[in-house]
């Protein structure tokens, strides 16, 4: 009867070290792949490495937040909307991010011209949103080249949308 008992307490025992043992290499593997498989610097384009001539590999994209959401009035058929759009900008490579967190006050005024300027009609539709974005684009680069020579900006990017 002791044997019995004795015999079943190592079976618990050997289950719980296999189990521990399997948890803990679950655990080192997700920890692995998770940290271990690829290196945190962003890949960039290496200056001068072959030649002038030929194009230069594409150049990590960055993200400019704008401090402050978009709050804006649209007209709409029976009544007046309230609108609020976050928005970022893609850029690439060092020299456009920091041109646009330069000029980022240009940037929200030429952005609040061209939300003020739609309808309640565009806004409701998915197409009119991209419609709406692409005009968006067009216009903050536009007001980049006036004042640095350069298209700094690459994509205007919706990240959060609220009309009431």
């Amino acid at each position: 009867m002791a044997d019995e008992a004795q015999a079943g307490g190592k079976k618990k025992l050997i289950i719980i070290a296999v189990l521990a043992v399997v948890l803990l290499g679950g655990a080192g593997a997700g920890a692995w792949l998770f940290f271990g498989s690829s290196s945190s610097e962003p890949v960039t384009a290496q200056a001068g490495s072959a030649s002038s001539a030929a194009p230069a590999a594409v150049e990590s994209a960055y993200y400019v937040i704008l401090p402050q959401p978009f709050i804006f009035n649209v007209t709409g058929d029976a009544r007046d909307r309230l609108v609020q759009v976050k928005v970022q900008l893609m850029v690439r490579g060092d020299r456009n991010e920091a041109i646009a967190r330069q000029h980022i006050p240009l940037i929200e005024s030429t952005l609040l011209q061209t939300f003020g300027a739609a309808t309640v009609e565009q806004l409701r539709t998915p197409t009119g949103r991209l419609d709406l974005r692409g005009q968006s684009l067009a216009a903050v680069q536009d007001a980049l080249v006036k004042v640095s020579g350069r298209q700094a900006v690459e994509r205007v990017l919706f990240t959060g949308f609220v009309m009431q």
